[in-house]
């Protein structure tokens, strides 16, 4: 049974395609949204939030109704470390916006997302975002659009729904089009084809009740909150329900207070029928998977399963000798206790604590979806330390090693492709497909987690700052054996001190500097990176002998390099298997773990017997 009064659709779009703009439209665009100025201001900052990272982390749901229609809007991550949010969310959806830009067509991520899409069995219809642009071409993009779909597998149904419904939009600018040149200047064509061709949910109303859990939220007054679709019957606020886990474990809970979603925000309810999605108070210590079910008629649904975790990394509380003079929180306990906190709302991640209590696990799906949980820390004032990723392998059926396996794309000048083949056949990349075009020549390959890490700024250099790389997870595959890491050797401070711009003007000579005078550096520090493999101490504070006689020199002033500045990520990809990564709320600083020289080399020479 059709349910007329709903639409459930989902968003997909690569990282930067302007999603949290066009929802900030439709927002705008609906009658209750020109009343609420609260509803708008709060839109507007989530748009700075967004702006900011510059991607979707974590798939979240409005409503807005039009011409009497509520239509539930999935905001997807497009990027793949957070898949885990994607594989379930569109299970809620019954059809999908692949929302494009004009100018640059689908990116590789955007295959990501969209192959769910495809699997899950979604209508999917085409938006193709920044027609105003300078350079656009909206119909290669649209027919790129279909050829993407296409390979990847489309049904003859889904692409001819795409064929037929394509919108042509700029979301700065506030319109939607059916022609790039038919000169409407407002949202309503988009609302309008959503309302009239998107499916509506096929779900039994008068049935038993049948909801599953998709998603969930944490409250530190209520616990756990299951978010999911209702696919048949109604729930009610106050009533028994039947929840039975993905192991088929089975108890009794009783719905203490029922949400549904509103613009924005969520509404407490009564009830909430087929079709619509709700959130659910009173369902103690709920997972993903969960089903709420009638006690007296229980109904079966597929189970959901988390695609596993591909990296991890030791959180450990900061033993650095500059320890809390940026953060207020350095312990150990209330480390492990917000990451524990972490546990109970991320459920795509794993966090344990190690056997010797030494530190916190934490495995995620890679270095991204660990690191904006790191920047989330910093922000909040902790002070901590982590170490080298490490990739989780696994065992296959006949009890061989098995290994994360990346599909890395490059897309870089010609005369740049052969350098960017000798990087990743170096990191143990396999090449899958090369195309060469009058300017640009795009390059895909095959290659292990462990190789991806520290390559991108090797394709950087490589490129001359010209190349564009992208890698997803693609599956689980055979051990590619031994990996080479970084060549070039560490320059590793000797004493605690501020540096000093005579001693940085000699050791920029022999290789590239991480710190700038003035900046506080302590013993076992990383301060730069020599030009030659192995690792050398270095005296940062270094001043100029003074004699008694005047040189012809003495007035020049030392001539520096700027400095090399780390992001997290990237930070977490240089370091190697005896460094650190030390984060604060101020600063990010690469260290050794044994900090001593003299302990590094007993280490070394235990080590070697």
């Amino acid at each position: 049974m059709r349910v007329d009064n709903l639409r459930n659709i989902a968003i997909i779009a690569h990282v930067d395609h302007g999603k949290t703009t066009l929802v900030d439209k439709l927002l705008r665009a609906t009658d209750a949204f020109r009343a609420n100025q609260q509803v708008e201001e709060r839109v507007l900052d989530s748009n700075d939030q967004e702006r900011e990272r510059g991607i979707t982390i974590l798939a979240k749901n409005i409503s807005i109704e039009y011409k009497g229609v509520k239509i539930n809007v999935l905001d997807t991550p497009g990027h793949a470390d957070f898949g885990g949010e994607v594989e379930r969310v569109l299970r809620m959806a019954d059809g999908a916006l692949l929302l494009v830009d004009a100018f640059e067509g689908p990116m590789p991520q955007t295959r990501f997302v969209l192959r769910h899409a495809i699997d899950t069995g979604l209508s999917i219809m085409v938006v193709i975002n920044k027609i105003d642009r300078p350079g656009a071409e909206p119909e290669r993009a649209f027919n790129d659009c279909l050829d993407l779909m296409a390979d990847l597998g489309a049904t003859d149904e889904q692409l001819e729904f795409a064929m037929e419904h394509v919108v042509y939009a700029s979301a700065v600018n506030g319109f939607a089009r059916l022609d790039p040149e038919d000169g409407n200047m407002d949202m309503f064509p988009l609302l309008d084809m959503v309302v009239d061709d998107m499916p509506a949910p096929d779900v039994d109303v008068d049935g038993p009740l049948a909801m599953q859990c998709v998603t969930i939220d944490h409250s530190n007054f209520v616990g756990r909150i299951g978010i999911g679709r209702v696919y048949s019957g109604t729930i009610h606020q106050g009533e028994q329900i039947l929840v039975v886990k993905n192991g088929g474990e089975r108890a009794m809970a009783t719905v203490k207070q029922l949400f549904t979603f509103d613009y924005l925000g969520r509404t407490e309810c009564s009830e909430v029928g087929a079709g619509d999605i709700a959130a659910v108070v009173g369902v103690d210590s709920t997972d993903i998977g969960d089903v709420y079910t009638d006690p007296e008629n229980p109904v079966e649904l597929d189970s959901i399963e988390i695609d596993p975790p591909t990296l991890s990394i030791v959180f450990e509380a900061s033993t650095s000798p500059l320890v809390g003079r940026d953060g207020d929180i350095v312990g150990a306990r209330q480390l492990k206790e917000r990451l524990f906190t972490e546990r109970e709302n991320n459920v795509t991640m794993r966090i344990e604590e190690l056997a010797d209590k030494s530190g916190v696990e934490v495995s995620g799906r890679g270095i991204l979806h660990l690191s904006v949980l790191m920047e989330t820390l910093r922000r909040e004032g902790y002070e901590f330390q982590v170490g080298r990723p490490r990739v989780l392998f696994k065992k296959d059926e006949n009890g061989n090693t098995v290994e994360p396996i990346e599909q890395a794309v490059v897309e870089c000048p010609d005369e740049y492709a052969g350098k960017v083949i000798e990087v990743f056949g170096n990191a143990g990349g396999t090449m899958t497909n090369m195309q060469a075009g009058s300017t640009v020549t795009h390059v895909e390959f095959r290659i292990p987690t462990r190789g991806i890490m520290g390559l991108k700024n090797r394709v950087l250099n490589v490129t001359h700052g010209e190349g564009v790389f992208y890698h997803t997870f693609l599956e689980y595959g055979p051990y590619a054996g031994e990996i080479g890491g970084r060549n070039n050797g560490a320059m590793i401070s000797m004493t605690t001190e501020k540096a000093v711009a005579y001693a940085l003007g000699t050791l920029q000579e022999r290789g590239a500097l991480f710190v700038e005078p003035g900046t506080e550096c302590y013993e076992g520090m990383l301060v730069g990176e020599r030009n030659k493999p192995g690792d050398m101490v270095v005296n940062i504070a270094r001043t100029k002998n003074l004699g008694n006689q005047r040189s012809s020199t003495s007035d020049i002033s030392v001539q520096l390099v700027p400095p090399r500045v780390f992001s997290l990520e990237e930070a977490l990809e240089y370091i190697a298997d005896d460094e650190l990564v030390e984060i604060t709320p101020k600063n990010i600083r690469l260290r050794k773990r044994l900090l001593n020289a003299i302990d590094r080399k007993k280490a070394a020479a235990r080590a070697m017997k």
